[in-house]
This record gives structure tokens, C-alpha cells and sequence, in this order.
């Protein structure tokens, strides 16, 4: 799961935080102990120098090392005894005296090798939801605010159905495709008012809320937002300039929030098809909502992309008034 280098920055930074203070916290309790039994310190300063010890008594030339080695054993068990005492009759925990790391596969690195460990994707699950709420706004997106009851039930002749009967297949599939999630799901075109429901939020802003919950990385954005980094990418005079885009084609889910409202040049034109060619060419998946009609698409953007769109996405036709119109 590629996560932006923001979101993967933060998660690390605190990972770190959290590994420094797990050291310090572990350093400090078992300093405070050996401050009240001074002769635990000793006995464990012992222990520790029992292997620097064997190694001596083994590389002795010309010396038979079995009696060295019994003596260092016998020496061993006494102290062990001794610390196993102080422990019980002080009440003390041995887990209290241990090292344990942050983590018990990575150590608190983030990294079992080069794969990512479970505590630094938790993180950067967190970040990305701190992230999504920013961009999405309210925080109210969720497949449990849908309303149903704002569409008619009466049947329109134009649509074939009644509004209310497509808005609840569109909803079906939205949901299904949001908890099935996988980088390899198709893309999605959302065509009409996406506001389905009082105080219910875009419907792809539902889709990225929940699978960003299931741990996949969600860039969510409006089409402004997304043409301007690319714009900073393209008049670049820094390396974190530079990456401004790079989060559009490594994400595992791409939203694109209303496409349409961007003055159109042929410099956007040529990034749309950039970002929607390439991530189909990398079989990665795209959801671009727009109010713009399948025609206008034509005639706006270059046949190329309107194929793309047209052609591969699957096609939300939304029917009934924008909900935010309705309240």
C-alpha cells in the first residue's frame, strides 16, 4: 500500500516520537529501581559480563577450560538465586528490569526488512483519516447517513425507473465496492449530483473514508487542488516541489472531486490524461465525480480521455436534485 511521502513522513516522525519515549520510560523505571536495590545493578552487571567471560576462559592456551567453566556456572546459578530473591522479597516485577522494544517485530524501526510492519501502517492509516477529514471537510461522510427518503418514488419515464430505485442501486454499489476494496477494482465515473443524503456528504467521499479505514491509501482531492500541484511539479524549483504529483499515481484509490469546475487549458487537459492513461496503464483505480453530462465531456476534454472515461469507468448516472439544493 503506497502512501503519500506526506503521510508516510508523519507516521514515521511518530513512530519515533513514540519509540523515544517507550526508551526513556523503560531507561528511567529501571534506574529508579536500581537506585532502591543498588546490588540488582550488581548482580546484573555480572550476568551480562558472563558470555565477555566464557570467551576468555575458552581462548586460554595450554589450560584445560572444564574447571574454569564449572567454577563460572556455579558462580552464575549463585547470583541468579540471589537476584530471584531480591525480586520476590522486594515485590518486584522481572518484566520491570527487561528491555522490551516498542515493537515486537520491528523494534520501533517500522520496517521488518523491507516491508513495512503492522505499527507504522496503523499509523499511517491514522494519518491518512487526519488527512481525508481536511480535505473532505465536515466528517459526517459515512454509508450510514443515506437517505433514501429525499428521492421520489414515483417513476420517471426518462430514467426508466424511479429516482429513488437508481439512487438505491447506485448506493448498493457504492457500498459494496467500498468495503470489497482492492487495488485491483475498476474505476469509477460519478455523472450528476453526488450529494445523496441530508448531512450525508459526496459519495465518493464515503468510499474514501471507508477504505482508507480498511488501510488502503486514499488521495482525495478536488480537481483545482490537483492541476495546481501539478502546475508547482511542472515550474518546479525543488525536489519537494518536484513530488507535488507524485501522490496521484502511487496511491492505491485516486478520488477526483469535480471534475468540470476547473478552467480548462490544454496544460490540464494534458495532466488529466496523464494521471487517468497512466493509472489505467498501471491497472491502479480511479473515481472522478463531475456535473458535466457524457456529451459535454466530449466536446470539453480531448477524445482520448473521454474514451478513457467513457469507456472503461463504470458509469454512475445520478438521478434527482442535488441534495444540498433540496435542503
Amino acid at each position: 500500500m503506497a502512501y503519500s511521502e506526506a503521510v508516510l513522513q508523519r507516521a514515521q516522525a511518530r513512530l519515533a516520537q513514540a519509540k523515544q519515549q517507550h526508551d526513556d520510560e523503560t531507561r528511567s523505571r529501571i534506574a529508579a529501581i536500581y537506585a532502591q536495590q543498588p546490588r540488582l545493578r550488581q548482580i546484573d552487571l555480572s550476568l551480562r559480563q558472563t558470555a565477555a567471560r566464557v570467551m576468555a576462559v575458552s581462548f586460554r592456551r595450554g589450560e584445560d577450560p572444564s574447571a574454569a567453566m564449572a567454577e563460572l556456572k556455579k558462580e552464575n546459578l549463585a547470583l541468579q538465586q540471589e537476584r530471584d530473591w531480591i525480586l520476590e522479597s522486594n515485590d518486584i516485577d522481572p518484566d520491570d528490569l527487561a528491555e522490551t522494544p516498542l515493537c515486537p517485530h520491528c523494534g520501533g524501526n517500522g520496517y521488518v526488512g523491507a516491508v513495512m510492519c503492522d505499527c507504522l501502517r496503523e499509523l499511517c492509516r491514522q494519518e491518512q483519516k487526519k488527512e481525508l477529514s481536511q480535505l473532505i471537510g465536515s466528517g459526517r461522510e459515512s454509508f450510514d447517513r443515506f437517505r433514501l427518503d429525499v428521492y421520489s418514488s414515483e417513476f420517471d419515464p426518462k430514467l426508466g425507473a424511479s429516482p429513488r430505485t437508481l439512487m438505491q442501486y447506485i448506493y448498493n454499489n457504492a457500498l459494496h465496492y467500498a468495503r470489497t476494496f482492492t487495488p485491483e477494482s475498476g474505476s469509477i465515473l460519478m455523472i450528476g449530483a453526488t450529494i445523496i443524503g441530508r448531512d450525508f456528504g459526496p459519495l465518493s467521499a464515503c468510499i474514501a473514508r471507508t477504505v482508507a479505514d480498511r488501510g488502503y491509501s486514499v488521495v482525495y482531492d478536488t480537481t483545482i487542488h490537483l492541476f495546481s500541484d501539478f502546475e508547482t511539479a511542472k515550474f518546479a524549483r525543488s525536489a519537494e516541489s518536484a513530488d507535488a504529483s507524485r501522490k496521484y499515481f502511487a496511491c492505491d484509490l485516486l478520488i477526483i472531486d469535480d471534475l468540470g469546475t476547473e478552467m480548462t487549458t490544454q496544460f490540464i487537459i494534458s495532466a488529466l490524461y496523464q494521471v487517468v492513461n497512466t493509472r489505467l496503464m498501471d491497472g491502479l483505480p480511479t473515481i472522478i465525480s463531475t456535473n458535466l453530462p457524457a456529451a459535454e465531456l466530449k466536446q470539453r476534454y480531448s477524445p482520448q480521455i473521454a474514451s478513457r472515461l467513457l469507456g472503461t469507468y463504470e458509469c454512475y448516472s445520478f438521478a434527482g436534485d442535488d441534495i444540498r439544493m433540496l435542503k
